[in-house]
């Protein structure tokens, strides 16, 4: 008998881009990035987990944008053209160091990572790896949970319709992929207001996760910290993170992923080689990039970069996550002696894309992790929200404080002098949207394609992905061209609409593009 839970989850999201008027685009290179180096990963330590037989429960989330990607037949035909381009670069890579002993072996782990990624997506899972997750939700080791539609930052979201349609949109296209209702939601950016937990009853969700202030400052103040969850007076619950495990993972500078024998991030052969004998791999713009074959570990803080060893790598993979298990035991231990009438459950949450894309080795060592937790130790259950809702039933009422994660924990990195001239055009799109859906109750023809892509537009206007990276500073001209784009499209079929003069062949070039969303009902806002 354990003594206590612990709730690994892992918050699966990419903004949705896909650009068919390019024959290739930069940004989509996110996309394809993470399913070679997380997505295919994690599906391979899941295989392998179900293959030995290894019980496991992980949490995951799958936002709608990515849901959307991942099935879309033109991605996925981009995807293979990626791999096959990254094959043929790993195998010149053999043969330019194959007089080197300390980077053959790597090229060639590199070809072998790109044809096992490649056989997964093309041969395993008929390109379309949401059937992979599926498959092991379907077993019972993944609960996967839904999303805000396009991780829109709903408490910045004045009307109250806009926020509804962001929630009903995603259980509705989580339920069309995945089979099942939501039990869950993953809160963009952890982002909670007063009042949203009554939204996520009415469309039949069961619990959402906080930032850890967001539960240790609600009225009442929990008696169980951030160790139980608290259920709303919606009936809702809501689980808090622990800052504790998220920080020993998600931490490069006092966590696991700064050891100087993993393999370094900024390191990359796009940036290293000859720009001719690149340029085959390189967009048409000649632009380096990075290209995913990366020769060298962290070393330390100056720009003196060793050759990376993957098996030390593997060995301190091995070390962190017997540490990560040794550390859950004595915090549960501890924690059994202070809340006696109760088992601690620690909530672990993560972005996915930690693991594999800025954590090489971050899928082994969740692969290690687990099998730790099944074989080596008994104070320790891995469990799932559902389940534990499911084993303990009672829990305390009270009502979580408006908060979010990032910088100070309160929507700053989302709404700043970077990024506040988004809002009150997406106020205006929702006002507009729900005007245009209340005179339009029964629409059909050209009408409703015109008015469902004016929700799709709004909607794709509304990703906080897009004030995020205004914020960071990375990508900033596409994260405003994108934002620029969707209100003048919405802005244009509103006035279309309303003047009775819709350009068809306009209107069909933008639902070709902006394609999300294919059963999409603008009545959501009505």
């Amino acid at each position: 008998m354990s003594q206590g839970y612990l709730a690994l989850v892992l918050h699966t999201h990419l903004p949705f881009v896909r650009h068919p008027e390019h024959d290739r685009f930069l940004e989509e290179d996110w996309f394809y990035e993470a399913i070679t180096e997380t997505y295919i990963p994690l599906i391979n330590v899941f295989d392998g987990l179900a293959r030995d037989n290894v019980d496991f429960r992980v949490t995951m989330s799958l936002t709608p944008t990515l849901i959307a990607m991942l099935a879309d037949p033109l991605l996925q035909h981009r995807y293979v053209r990626h791999i096959n381009r990254l094959i043929e670069l790993a195998e010149r890579e053999m043969e330019r160091t194959s007089g080197s002993p300390e980077f053959h072996p790597i090229a060639c782990m590199y070809r072998g990572m790109f044809e096992n990624a490649r056989y997964v997506f093309e041969t395993t899972y008929n390109r379309n790896l949401v059937t992979a997750f599926r498959k092991f939700q379907d077993r019972g080791n993944l609960e996967i949970i839904t999303c805000a539609a396009t991780h829109g930052f709903l408490p910045l979201m004045v009307n109250r319709k806009a926020v509804r349609a962001q929630v009903r949109i995603a259980v509705e296209h989580h339920q069309e992929h995945l089979g099942r209702m939501p039990a869950g939601i993953w809160l963009p950016e952890c982002g909670y207001s007063l009042g949203l937990d009554e939204v996520l009853r009415d469309e039949g969700i069961r619990f959402f996760f906080t930032d850890a202030h967001g539960i240790m400052h609600s009225d009442p103040r929990p008696k169980y910290g951030v160790y139980a969850p608290i259920v709303c007076r919606s009936g809702v619950a809501a689980f808090g993170r622990d800052i504790e495990s998220s920080k020993q993972v998600w931490s490069s500078i006092e966590g696991y992923p700064g050891d100087y024998n993993y393999r370094d991030f900024y390191r990359d052969v796009g940036f290293d080689l000859d720009h001719e004998y690149l340029r085959p791999y390189l967009h048409s713009d000649g632009i380096r990039v990075n290209l995913g074959i990366k020769y060298h570990k962290i070393t330390g803080t100056t720009d003196q970069k060793d050759p990376y060893i993957r098996q030390w790598a593997l060995e301190r993979a091995a070390e962190h996550a017997g540490n990560f298990m040794f550390n859950r035991e004595k915090q549960i231990e501890w924690l059994s002696g202070v809340l006696k009438d109760r088992k601690p459950l620690i909530v672990a949450p993560y972005d996915a894309e930690l693991f594999g894309h800025w954590w090489f080795e971050g899928p082994q060592w969740l692969d290690y992790l687990i099998r730790k937790i099944a074989f080596d130790q008994q104070t320790v259950r891995m469990i799932t929200p559902s389940e534990y809702l499911d084993e303990n039933p009672k829990n305390q009422a009270a009502t979580p404080m408006a908060s979010s994660w990032g910088y100070k924990g309160h929507a700053e990195v989302w709404l700043n002098d970077t990024n506040d001239w988004i809002y009150r055009h997406l106020h205006k799109a929702a006002d507009r949207m729900e005007e245009l859906a209340r005179t339009h109750p029964d629409a059909q023809g050209t009408l409703l394609r015109a008015l469902n892509q004016a929700a799709r537009e709004l909607l794709l206007a509304q990703s906080s992905d897009w004030a995020f990276i205004m914020k960071t500073g990375s990508h900033v001209e596409y994260a405003v061209k994108r934002t620029q784009e969707h209100v003048l499209r919405f802005t244009r079929l509103y006035e279309d609409i309303r003047g009775n003069r819709i350009d068809e062949q306009w209107l069909e070039d933008i639902e070709y593009q902006d394609n999300l969303f294919p059963r999409i009902d603008y009545r959501v806002y009505a």
